[in-house]
């Protein structure tokens, strides 16, 4: 549905000036911004995607990835269609890149209020806004945000941090976390790779921080572009002078969309990589893409103890007691870091008290993607926390 954007100002000759992201797209009557789902019609700046949902799905909150904000809980996850990047190994091409493309699927037509019950009745502890890019399709996850905060639920967006001031602004005390893709310190790389510039995204991480939002970071290390170890010490050095507490993500390369004659990041790479950020002093440094490795796993900066014990997306053994590590008591950085089995056990107890035992589909197909699925009594998954990890993900955070 096709709804007046926000945050774009009128300027001569019926043209129009989108002020959500970094490009600042001036459009012409009758032409899109660079995002290819925000139109000038009459002089009038319009969304495309607003309740055009393509992909939803009820995902672990560790695939964002975010392994300090709540643990263990699930996030009911969605998108439309666009993204302002074209990065040239995007996982999710068949969506983000859609309009670019022209072949833009049209989507389910899905209300805020329907992301917003079915986030809270299927056990969710937030909504997030991923896959492709939230910040192109900002009013209508405003418009959820806004309904699942009345709920209760946390706000999260996997974002390649490319929006404005102004946008972070509007979004102050609606946006709880966010995962920011730092895909390189490179702005040449940033302009080959992904058509866009890196000092947008380190201002809106610094930004991010001073409104409270939680950040985590993540960098896809991809083999002969991003993963000398210069540039990798660059990008810890400026989280750390940032603030030595957002954690750091350092994720393996799959080969996709048109970078598929790449190969994959060797294991060697990622663990030097998770060396260099330590070193930098960084507190939390961790490997993706790499299930079982040490890397995934939480320690304490401080004494070195095991604290969140991790396999793929699963957390199998939370040890952090009142947000401190259970051997030296030091405090660990993050939001609700409580015990996975105690917020299930949390989940549960509520949905038996409103009565909302019915099955519960973990997402369903949208506009011909299949997603997976699985139907359990609902107090049943309360109580099987891990489950979902077994089956594969439809999309994977965009990279």
């Amino acid at each position: 549905m096709a709804m007046e954007a926000r945050l774009y100002r009128k300027v001569e000759g019926g043209r129009v000036v989108c002020g959500l992201c970094a490009f600042r797209c001036r459009i012409e009557d009758g032409r899109h911004g660079v995002c290819g789902v925000r139109e000038n019609i009459g002089g009038v700046l319009y969304t495309r995607t607003w309740g055009r949902v393509v992909a939803e799905n009820i995902d672990p909150v560790e695939k964002k990835p975010l392994y300090h904000f709540q643990p263990g809980s699930l996030s009911y996850s969605i998108a439309t269609v666009g993204c302002n990047f074209r990065c040239l190994h995007c996982q999710n091409s068949e969506i983000s890149q859609a309009p670019r493309e022209r072949k833009l699927p049209s989507g389910e037509e899905t209300s805020p209020e329907e992301i917003a019950s079915e986030a809270y009745e299927t056990g969710c502890s937030s909504v997030s806004y991923t896959y492709t890019e939230p910040t192109i399709f900002f009013e209508f996850a405003e418009d959820a945000g806004v309904l699942a905060k009345a709920k209760g639920l946390k706000n999260i967006f996997v974002t390649n941090g490319y929006m404005t001031r102004e946008c972070l602004d509007e979004l102050e005390g609606l946006l709880d976390a966010a995962n920011v893709d730092l895909k390189s310190f490179s702005d040449s790389t940033y302009r080959k790779v992904c058509g866009a510039r890196l000092a947008p995204v380190l201002e809106s991480i610094e930004r991010m921080r001073e409104l409270g939002i939680w950040v985590e970071v993540t960098t896809l290390v991809i083999p002969g572009v991003n993963d000398g170890e210069d540039e990798l010490r660059e990008i810890a050095g400026w989280i750390h002078r940032t603030d030595k507490r957002m954690p750091w993500h350092i994720s393996a390369f799959h080969p996709a969309y048109k970078m598929t004659d790449v190969p994959l990041t060797p294991v060697e790479k990622l663990e030097r990589a998770r060396d260099i950020g330590l070193e930098e002093g960084l507190r939390y440094v961790y490997t993706g893409n790499i299930p079982g490795h040490r890397g995934e796993s939480t320690y304490c900066y401080n004494c070195g103890a095991l604290l969140i014990e991790r396999l793929g997306f699963r957390v199998k053994n939370n040890f952090i007691a009142d947000s401190k590590c259970p051997k030296c008591g030091v405090v660990i950085d993050g939001v609700e870091l409580l015990d996975f089995l105690k917020r299930a056990s949390l989940c549960a107890g509520r949905a038996i008290f409103e009565g909302k035992t019915r099955l519960l589909s973990l997402s369903r197909p949208v506009n011909g993607f299949k997603v997976a699925s699985l139907l359990l009594p609902w107090p049943v998954h309360a109580f099987l926390p891990c489950c979902y990890a077994r089956l594969p993900p439809a999309f994977f955070e965009c990279k």
